[in-house]
C-alpha cells in the first residue's frame, strides 16, 4: 500500500513528448495542457501481446479517472517498421479501442527521452511534472491503480475508495501461465532459433523450404517458396506454408501482406484436422481465415485440457509476410 507521500520518491522530470512523429486522438500535448494533472505514459506497440493484455487496464483507468485529473499518454513506438505505418497504426488502435492520445513515435525521439527499454512500460507522473513510479511488463495492476489514486489524492482530488474490476475478454485475456511452455518465436534471420526445416536458410534470397519429418516442441519449419529476410519471411508462390509444434492455450501470430498488397487467405490445421472449438479469434472452427494487414491474429485458443499440439498454417495467396509468434 502507498499511504503516503514519501513512499514515492521522485525519480525524475516528466520529459516532454519532443519529436513525436504524430499524434492520434488529440491535438499534441504540451506541458502547457498537462500541468497539474496526473499523467500516465504507456509504452506499446500494437502488435505486442504483452502490451495487448495489459490495454485493457489502461483503458479502465483512462475511463474511470480522466474525469478526475488523470492524462493517459500512449506511446506507439515501432518494433517492425510497418508499425510505423500511420494508416496501420490508426486502423489498429480504432479496432482495439484506444481512446485516449496516442503519440506516435517512429523515431523513438520519445523512447529515448525516458530512457525506455520495454513493451510494455508505464510511467506515473505527479501533478507537479515529477515521474514516482514505473512498471515493466505485465501484472500488478492493483499497485498500479493505487499509485494513480495515490497521486491524484495528493493533487487534491477525491478518489473512492475500491479498484477497477474488469475481466478482460478475446486476445486481451491473461496468458494461462501454467500450461505456458513455448517462447516468443521470431521467424526472420535476424533472432531466429528453432528453424527446422532440412534446408539451410539463404539470408536475404528465396529458395525451397520443406517441412522435416519430425517437428519438435517450439521447433517450426517453412514449405514451399520462400523469402528470408532480417525480420519476417515473405511468401513468393501460391500454398506455402509454415509449421510449429507449441505448447500453450493461444498461439498468435504477427503476419500480413505489405501495405500496397491485397488481403490473403489462410487455412489452419491443428495436428493435421480443422481446429474446431481450439480455434483463435480471427479464424473459423473451419480454419479459414484472411490477413487484411499486418497485425497480430490470434489463431488458436486451446480448451482444456492443454497439451502439445502441431500447428501449420497455409497460404492459398502469394505476398504475405510473417514476423514471429506468440503464445498465452
Amino acid at each position: 500500500m502507498f499511504r503516503h507521500r514519501n513512499d514515492l520518491p521522485a525519480e525524475g522530470v516528466l520529459p516532454p513528448f519532443d519529436g513525436a512523429t504524430a499524434w492520434l486522438n488529440s491535438q499534441p500535448l504540451g506541458p502547457a495542457d498537462l500541468g497539474g494533472r496526473v499523467v500516465l505514459v504507456s509504452f506499446g506497440t500494437y502488435t505486442c501481446i504483452n502490451w495487448i493484455r495489459s490495454l485493457p487496464w489502461v483503458r479502465a483507468w483512462a475511463d474511470a479517472y480522466t474525469g478526475h485529473g488523470l492524462t493517459v499518454v500512449g506511446v506507439q513506438t515501432p518494433e517492425f517498421d510497418f508499425e510505423g505505418d500511420l494508416h496501420n497504426v490508426a486502423r489498429a488502435i480504432k479496432e482495439m479501442d484506444v481512446r485516449y492520445p496516442v503519440v506516435v513515435d517512429n523515431d523513438y525521439a520519445v523512447w529515448q527521452s525516458f530512457d525506455n527499454h520495454y513493451w510494455p512500460a508505464l510511467y506515473f507522473a505527479d501533478a507537479k511534472g515529477q515521474i514516482r513510479h514505473h512498471r515493466f511488463g505485465e501484472g500488478e495492476y492493483e499497485q498500479s491503480e493505487m499509485v494513480l489514486q495515490m497521486l491524484l489524492r495528493e493533487a487534491g482530488t477525491e478518489i473512492e475508495q475500491g479498484l477497477t474490476t474488469i475481466e478482460p475478454q478475446g486476445v486481451e485475456a491473461p496468458a494461462d501461465w501454467s500450461s505456458l511452455g513455448s517462447p516468443e518465436t521470431y521467424l526472420g534471420y535476424g533472432r531466429a532459433v528453432g528453424f527446422a526445416s532440412p534446408e539451410p536458410v539463404i539470408p536475404d534470397d528465396r529458395r525451397l523450404y520443406s517441412a522435416p519429418a519430425v517437428l519438435r516442441r517450439n521447433h517450426w519449419s517453412l514449405s514451399g517458396d520462400w523469402r528470408t529476410g532480417p525480420t519476417a519471411v515473405r511468401l513468393n508462390q501460391p500454398n506455402g506454408s509454415i509449421s510449429y509444434r507449441f505448447l500453450a492455450r493461444d498461439l498468435n501470430l504477427v503476419m500480413g501482406p505489405p501495405a500496397t498488397d491485397e488481403p490473403v487467405r489462410f487455412t489452419v490445421l491443428l495436428d493435421g484436422e480443422p481446429p474446431g472449438p481450439a480455434h483463435g479469434i480471427d479464424v473459423d472452427s473451419h480454419g479459414n481465415g484472411t490477413a487484411e494487414y499486418q497485425r497480430m491474429y490470434q489463431l488458436i485458443r486451446q480448451p482444456e485440457p492443454i497439451r502439445d499440439r502441431k500447428f501449420e498454417i497455409t497460404f492459398p495467396d502469394p505476398g504475405v509476410e510473417a514476423f514471429v509468434f506468440t503464445f498465452g
